[in-house]
């Protein structure tokens, strides 16, 4: 199935001459990492801050944009200007799941948002990734199946914080959008545990 992140490569051209020109200046691959979570860290305070305001809800699609704009970079960086590192792996994956809950728990604060599917959503989320990463440690190579990925999530949060910040009332189709994300993630867990296992099966063949 199509995810957003089959988008990826597009995304990452129109970005290459700003990674350039951020090679250039010295900036590396697990500082651009660090601050794409010191922003989701911010964003999500902003909601905390003010849950009642509509303004933080209206700005979380953009810091989501900035966010993924800034994951793509660092990417780019560690691969085609010589940054990889161990570290950086780290950083990487761990700065996913944090900025995530540090981005979307905050939700859960706006009057009339249900906590549980937020929660859910950001734990599934979770699994999620790790189902992606445990393919490294079985021999295949780390899994970014869908339907329901990093991307996809991003949208449909930034969507239900959109349309929350213009105004439309929380109610029962928070909880339906998210409890369909629920359940996609759930079949993107399976989904990337039986690709990680087939590919590595293969590979020992």
């Amino acid at each position: 199935m199509a995810t957003i992140y089959d988008l990826k490569p597009r995304f990452q051209a129109l970005l290459r001459p700003a990674c350039g020109v951020l090679a250039r200046a010295g900036v590396t691959a697990n500082q651009v990492t660090v601050a794409a979570a010191l922003l989701s860290l911010a964003g999500g305070g902003a909601i905390l801050w003010r849950p009642e305001a509509r303004w933080p809800l209206l700005l979380l699609p953009a810091v989501l944009f900035l966010r993924m704009a800034l994951n793509a970079i660092d990417g780019m960086l560690a691969r085609e200007h010589g940054m990889k590192s161990r570290l950086g792996a780290v950083l990487n994956e761990l700065g996913d799941v944090i900025a995530d809950a540090a981005l979307y728990l905050p939700l859960a604060a706006v009057p009339g948002v249900p906590g549980w599917p937020v929660a859910g959503l950001v734990m599934t989320g979770i699994l999620v990734e790790m189902a992606g990463v445990v393919g490294l440690q079985i021999g295949a190579s780390r899994r970014y199946d869908g339907p329901v990925g990093k991307s996809d999530r991003a949208f449909v949060f930034g969507l239900v914080a959109f349309l929350l910040g213009i105004g439309i009332g929380a109610g029962a189709w928070i909880e339906i959008a998210l409890g369909l994300a629920i359940a996609l993630s759930g079949a993107t867990v399976i989904n990337r545990a039986r690709r990680a296992l087939a590919e590595a099966d293969g590979s020992a063949e």
